[in-house]
């Protein structure tokens, strides 16, 4: 993947302490997806694809029913609930709002990373919390 891809992934909270050589050990598994506007990425309840997905450009809604619960763009992620508790289900749809790329790292490289990282744990974990929260939130309203 281009240079400039690793210099974006550092300027994300998540990969932002990262040295060149751990940002190239990151993309050397990850694989780059690409969307079209009003593609499905991921499906509510779906067991398969366990992957983690980091927004290199483009806008995903995040939607539970007919609930709109998030919008993510470029530097924000989806999909690391599944991959941290081991068979969950997903549990919100994403879609894609306009043509999105994605960096996607699959459930064992991003063990792996977490293992070796262990700081990109505990963004992951502090992201989770805030999403809850707002996820509550949102519900409450």
């Amino acid at each position: 993947m281009a240079a400039s891809l690793s210099e974006y992934l550092k300027r994300t909270s998540l990969f932002a302490g990262f040295s060149d050589r751990q940002i190239a050990d990151v993309l050397a598994t990850a694989k780059r997806r690409s969307f079209a506007a009003g593609e499905q990425i991921l499906y509510e309840g779906d067991e398969g694809g366990r992957g983690f997905y980091l927004i290199v450009e483009g806008r995903t809604e995040v939607r539970s029913g007919s609930t709109v619960l998030a919008q993510f763009g470029p530097g924000d992620y989806f999909g690391e609930m599944a991959l941290l508790l081991p068979d969950t289900p997903r549990t919100a749809d994403v879609v894609a709002l306009e043509d999105t790329t994605c960096v996607v790292i699959t459930q064992w490289d991003l063990r792996a990373l977490i293992g070796t990282h262990p700081e990109t744990g505990l963004a992951i974990m502090a992201e989770l919390a805030r999403r809850l929260a707002d996820t509550d939130r949102t519900l409450r309203e």
